[in-house]
């Protein structure tokens, strides 16, 4: 289990994790690195590639646990890390299952997106100041950091009303309204559809219809390529989550689909 863009796994993924444990599901949740309690630097600095390879890390982990079925792995991922489980489950024999909720699929569809409900000018200076931070980070330099959440008007990767405060609600003690302003370019190797194409394993997609920051149409459309069990919710992207009207209803509906594909994966053991 690890979180959105920036998140770290001490803000709002444990409530998700103790329902799942209640319904006898063991949770290992991660840091990337850089983030929250995980090691790395520079710190907060957005890598897709490197997250991708800390998720996989995160999985020969858990499948090193004592009592744990190696093959029975599920990968759960939300916003930004929602379209990570795709890549990362893709061409893979021991995923069980993949749940992402309100994930980022496409890079391009967000960008543009993102791009629609801002100030372009803004945009463009703080996308020539996160290529300035980076090449100073290459050469051993500190990135350039910009606020995550932002209230409307202000600096900040999301400032759309009710984003800086749905953010704070959430934020536990190692979160920090920091990151890379080089973010935006990551957003170029979010790319999922075909991953999605190649999932040998069930595939829950949770979509917010009325989403403001991942638009919902290209979530379908990858969910629809990887066969996916789709669940909409007549909301916004953080009403998902606890302390929302459409928690216990999500949660609900990862209990009920994940016993689903155990069973299943169980089955298809006994065969072979």
């Amino acid at each position: 289990m690890a979180h959105g863009i920036a998140g770290t796994k001490d803000s709002g993924l444990e409530p998700f994790a103790e329902r799942l444990s209640d319904a006898g599901v063991d949770v290992l949740a991660f840091d990337y690195r850089g983030f929250g309690a995980s090691k790395g630097q520079p710190r907060q600095t957005v890598s897709v590639v490197g997250q991708l390879d800390d998720y996989r890390a995160a999985v020969a982990a858990a499948q090193r646990l004592p009592d744990v079925d190696a093959n029975k792995v599920i990968l759960w991922g939300v916003s930004f890390s929602g379209g990570h489980v795709l890549r990362v489950a893709a061409d893979r024999d021991d995923i069980a299952a993949v749940i992402a909720l309100t994930p980022l699929t496409s890079g391009l569809a967000t960008g543009r997106l993102a791009v629609a409900q801002r100030d372009l000018i803004s945009g463009m200076r703080w996308t020539a100041a996160g290529v300035k931070g980076r090449i100073a980070a290459a050469m051993g330099g500190s990135p350039t950091l910009m606020p995550v959440v932002g209230k409307p008007g202000e600096a900040g990767a999301l400032t759309l009303p009710g984003a800086y405060e749905n953010y704070l609600a959430m934020a536990g003690p190692t979160w920090r309204n920091e990151i890379d302003a080089g973010v935006g370019l990551q957003l170029a190797r979010v790319r999922s559809s075909s991953a999605a194409r190649r999932l040998r394993c069930p595939l829950l997609v949770q979509i917010a219809d009325f989403d403001r920051f991942v638009p919902a149409g290209s979530v379908a459309k990858v969910a629809e390529r990887g066969r996916a069990q789709v669940h909409h919710y007549p909301c916004d992207h953080f009403d998902v989550w606890p302390g929302h009207d459409w928690f216990d209803k999500v949660v609900d509906h990862q209990v009920a689909f994940i016993g689903r594909a155990v069973k299943k994966s169980s089955a298809a053991a006994g065969q072979n």
